[in-house]
């Protein structure tokens, strides 16, 4: 029983905080329901989730601190929530993640942190559409990571981009997983409410399994080191938080059983398998508790809490990374809801100017003798111990290293020898050690070449293989990565260019000679090179897309070219060049209203909006808003005076504002205003019920639950709403059983007219043709539909949409003859399509514009061809001028605001201020404020009507025919009016009675372009000026005694 009286060296341990000055402060982390821990560090970096929604991450050098600013450089890594993250132990810089957007990414931080913002991973995995919820590397092998979607583990051979190993036992979602510390096991905990230890290179993978905790809540999994030991921790049936700990040799008995509290936040177990130290951080707990595990009762050891902020996440520093001169045998980074607070654990002891080597035994370095072929190959060895002395020298620095990935030619796979150098193996010989596909440290990189086979097996693994990957940091810029210069080369079809070759290049030429190459042969090589270089140069280049490169493929692969042929790439160079004229839009310009016209200071705003909702309507005279709070709650706000040509309200100080609300018992889904009777407002609910509601005069006083009227429109919730754009008291729905209805809502209980079928998923956007004729919809089926409701209930054009499954808009464009589609792409960039209505097999055109949660919400103004496109959350509007001739999609001025919006909302086009020159006009939400937003044109006389820039507009704020006519098949002519203001003279009448006033002027004799451009003397030049400058004066060679008046030739004489 001596063992009791031994005092373990880290029984005192206790957690230091440091000062508010040494965190990490003013950061942005949102509350994330993933098996994750949200947060994860190296020796060089910590990288955690950013903002409410947890698709982008920020990446801050380990020893970072003091506050961040809101507009950093970001890891914007995928479309979703990022579930699990974790760095490579062989390369500080090497981050892996995993996403609700079912995609597995591996990025390269540079070494000296992100400067800008990244966007472009080094290598993108697919799971085949289903949630991924955890992913690791393995701690031995290296480039062999383990990823856990669904009820599916695989393993995955990055040196070749393939599954090595999937296995599909688990009956329900795999919640944790983790490795011994040989590797040779996998330990997996399961909502299944069992645990199992895997064996991936055995027959039979699964080794034992067992029952574990009695809940079906989060739980999670560590393995203890190198003991044949696992610990667990998770809910039992009456949902009280426990600890177990097993040994796999007897896995159905428990050797600890331990239960703490009732809380409801999952324990992530932090634990260091070289002093046996445990910490346990609960999700929402503002405790970690301290634990040393031993292998005799009581098992577990409690020592010191840390009691502080509310953790949001927590990871362990690796070893490396430790101050080992101040005593800290360990430390943890909590994320906290602002902040990252790191905890160092110090052993207390009298002096810290020596090393204490008996605190720090030796610890797995950064190098490793084993690629994951070798382990899959069934050979194994343990990673060599490192000391973490100061003086040691041998690996406790940060491994950061170059870009880990290189791109081979087309035909070759790509190279990791970067990134997996693997040492040859101690004592054995160095073709044993060979099997290895890198090469070691004085080696050759040994690449394989796959075949057609394979090659098809990858893309079907990996279906976004087309992420570009580019080996060297000068090409990769602004986040952004494209080919090799050797792979553009090599390819006949990339459209490379080569570039006049600088001094430097010459230089190398004629240094790196050939011990059989005489300099005359080099210099006839370096003129043949400078003629093919002036030949080729003489071709105009291809045109720059927008985002990057379509795809990895081989460039001489026919995929390629069909893509190539049927989606051109815009370009983003001026539309003079392809319009022979600049865009009279181009330089349109975005101004905010003054803080008069403007409402401040509106409360609870919610941000819990179906994907489907635009989330804010406004009709020129008021806005509807949504609030949180029970229920479905649409706050009506009247707009002051001064933010559009009819809103009246007085403009109310900040702290005044009161907002008035519609209460609905159900959640609310989507709300419209009516286009023809501004007092009127329509609002969907989860319930499947749309309510209808009357706005007094005046605006809304106080809150209300009392609809005009309410009519059951399907039996599920309602996905869409949107009136008809010419006829009155037609409305549309979309809900969840896949139906579009068109209602009639003159009768007092309105009636479902048309009913349209063939959706086969989610219904994401709906879009009337200005003419009212043709609806288009766009479906999570990846499909773009055409109906003509008045002729077919079916649709009569189908075609492929955007690749992504999260959302998607579309509008009607060019005069209800074209399509503009955004959505994601299967990279999870967003994405603009546009198509021609009568052929939608194909895209006429497509641009991509980033990597971002947020839906590209569309309007577009019909009469100027010019697109507004902006998601939530974000703080750009871009805009683009749409044409019927290539490009099709022509940038133009985009608008930037200093804050983020909620959402956005154009008014009709006979409420902008045409004598001012402004062309559309919007109101935007941010997240307390509606503020007015005005586009303008620049022009010099602005005092005339631009009818160049107005044509007579449709009519959309006046109905043209009834509903009932419209549903009996009545057709009306178009209404179109103009927009000219009375007794303002327009620009065309007064340009062209101008010339008549005075007489042409004489036509200059054009200029001799050849003799202009050959250099004269400075003289010569000096000559010329003098003459010109002579030539326009008025010279008089009169003298001036010749006008004066002499004497008589008689005067003389006297």
């Amino acid at each position: 029983m001596a063992w009791r009286f031994k005092a373990s060296k880290y029984k005192n341990a206790a957690p230091i905080v440091p000062k508010p000055e040494a965190c990490i402060r003013d950061i942005c982390v949102g509350s994330y329901q993933t098996y994750g821990n949200n947060i994860c560090a190296s020796a060089a970096f910590m990288a955690f989730n950013w903002e409410h929604v947890g698709s982008s991450m920020a990446v801050l050098p380990l020893d970072d601190c003091g506050r961040k600013s809101k507009t950093m450089p970001l890891l914007h890594a995928h479309s979703d929530t990022i579930t699990d993250m974790e760095f490579s132990p062989f390369h500080d810089g090497l981050l892996l993640t995993g996403s609700q957007d079912s995609l597995v990414k591996i990025w390269h931080i540079p070494p000296e942190g992100l400067k800008e913002s990244l966007s472009t991973p080094e290598c993108t995995l697919s799971q085949k559409q289903r949630r991924v919820e955890n992913v690791g590397f393995h701690p031995v092998a290296d480039g062999l990571i383990h990823v856990a979607s669904g009820h599916e583990l695989a393993l995955w051979d990055l040196t070749k981009q393939k599954e090595a190993f999937v296995n599909r036992d688990h009956s329900e979602v795999i919640q944790s997983t983790s490795w011994k510390k040989d590797g040779k096991l996998l330990a997996t905990s399961c909502k299944d409410k069992k645990v199992r230890i895997i064996d991936p290179r055995a027959a039979t993978a699964v080794v034992d399994v067992a029952n574990s905790h009695q809940n079906i809540k989060d739980s999670r999994i560590v393995w203890l080191g190198d003991q044949d030991r696992i610990l667990t921790t998770g809910f039992d049936s009456a949902r009280l938080r426990q600890i177990m700990i097993r040994d796999i040799r007897n896995l159905s008995q428990t050797q600890k059983t331990l239960e703490l509290d009732c809380s409801t936040g999952i324990l992530m177990p932090l634990f260091d398998p070289d002093t046996n130290m445990l910490f346990l951080a609960g999700k929402g707990d503002t405790t970690i508790l301290y634990m040393e595990l031993t292998d005799r009762e009581p098992y577990l050891i409690e020592g010191l809490r840390h009691s502080g902020e509310q953790t949001k996440g927590a990871c362990l520093v690796p070893k490396r990374a430790l101050r080992v001169m101040e005593g800290e045998v360990n430390r943890v980074l909590q994320l906290c809801g602002s902040s990252v607070v790191p905890i160092m654990y110090q052993v207390p002891r009298k002096s810290y100017r020596e090393y204490h080597a008996d605190l720090y035994p030796d610890t797995s370095g950064s190098v490793t003798y084993l690629s994951a072929p070798m382990w899959l190959d069934n050979q194994d060895h343990p990673v060599p111990n490192i000391s973490l002395h100061p003086d040691a020298n041998n690996g406790t620095q940060p491994r950061l290293g170059p870009k880990p990935f290189s791109a081979a030619t087309g035909n070759d796979e790509f190279s990791f020898d970067k990134v997996f150098s693997v040492p040859t193996v101690p004592g054995i010989p160095k073709s044993d050690s060979a099997t290895s596909p890198v090469s070691g440290q004085a080696g050759t990189p040994v690449t394989s070449t796959p075949t057609a086979k394979d090659e098809e097996k990858d893309k079907s693994l990996s279906p976004t293989s087309d992420v570009e990957i580019a080996p060297n940091k000068e090409e990769y810029t602004n986040g952004k990565s494209d080919t090799s210069v050797e792979e553009e080369m090599n390819s006949s079809d990339s459209g490379y260019r080569p570039k006049t070759p600088s001094t430097a290049e010459r230089r190398k030429m004629f240094e790196n000679t050939d011990g059989g190459q005489s300099i005359a042969d080099r210099r006839r090589a370096y003129e043949s090179r400078s003629v093919s270089v002036a030949v080729e140069s003489d071709t105009p280049p291809s045109p720059a897309p927008l985002r990057r490169r379509d795809s990895l493929k081989s460039r001489k692969s026919p995929d390629r070219e069909d893509k190539r042929a049927s989606v051109p790439n815009v370009t983003t160079k001026r539309t003079s060049t392809v319009f022979g004229k600049v865009s009279k839009f181009r330089h349109l310009k975005g101004t905010p209203g003054h803080k008069s016209t403007q409402v401040e200071n509106i409360k609870n705003i919610s941000r819990q909006i179906s994907g489907e909702c635009n989330g804010f309507y406004s009709n020129g005279f008021r806005c509807a808003v949504p609030l949180s709070g029970g229920g479905g709650r649409v706050g009506i706000v009247e707009l002051p005076k001064g933010a559009t040509s009819v809103s009246v309200a007085p403009h109310t100080h900040p702290a005044s504002t009161r907002v008035a609300a519609l209460l609905h018992p159900a959640p609310l889904q989507d709300w419209a205003w009516d286009p023809f009777r501004p007092e009127r407002i329509l609002v969907a609910c989860d319930d499947g019920l749309v309510r209808e509601w009357i706005i007094p005069e005046g605006g809304l006083q106080e809150s209300t639950n009392e609809p005009l009227r309410t009519f059951s429109a399907h039996p599920d919730k309602i996905y869409l709403i949107r009136f008809h754009p010419t006829a009155s008291d037609v409305l549309t729905t979309a809900a969840h059983d896949l139906s579009v209805k068109i209602w009639d809502l003159s009768p007092e209980t309105p009636v479902a007219a048309i009913t349209l079928t063939g959706h086969t998923d989610q219904i994401f956007a709906i879009d009337w043709s200005p003419c009212g004729e043709y609806l288009a919809t766009v479906c999570k089926d990846g499909n773009i539909r055409v109906y003509k409701p008045r002729s077919s209930t079916e649709p009569i054009a189908q075609g492929p949409g955007p690749a992504g499954s999260r959302g998607a808009r579309v509008v009607w464009a060019l005069n209800g003859t074209h399509l503009v589609v955004t959505g994601f792409d299967k990279v999870s960039e967003r994405q603009i399509l546009l198509y021609k209505a009568s052929e939608l097999s194909a895209p006429l055109c497509s641009a991509g514009l980033d990597v971002s949660p947020a839906i590209l919400q569309t309007h577009i103004d019909h009469d100027s061809g010019t697109l507004f496109l902006t998601g939530r959350g974000d703080s750009t509007i871009y805009c683009y001028e749409v044409t019927s001739e290539a490009p099709h999609l022509c940038p133009l001025s985009h608008h930037r605001a200093p804050t983020l919006h909620q959402g956005i909302s154009f008014i009709h086009k006979n409420l902008v201020a045409v004598e001012k020159v402004e062309f559309a006009r919007a109101l935007r939400l941010t997240n307390g404020t509606i503020e007015p937003l005005s586009f303008t044109v620049p022009r010099i006389k602005s005092e005339l009507f631009q009818d160049d820039l107005f044509p007579p507009t449709l009519v959309t704020w006046e109905p043209w025919l009834s509903g009932k006519d419209w549903l009996a098949g009545a057709s009306v002519t178009p209404k179109i009016v103009s927009l000219q203001p009375p007794g303002m003279e327009p620009l065309s009448a007064h340009t062209a009675a101008s010339p008549v006033s005075r007489a042409p002027a004489p036509q200059k004799p054009k200029p001799d372009l050849i003799k202009s451009h050959v250099p004269h003397d400075n003289k010569d030049k000096q000559d010329q000026i003098m003459k010109s400058m002579s030539a326009k004066m008025e010279v008089n060679m009169k003298l001036e005694q010749d006008s004066m008046e002499g004497v008589d030739e008689t005067e003389w004489e006297q």
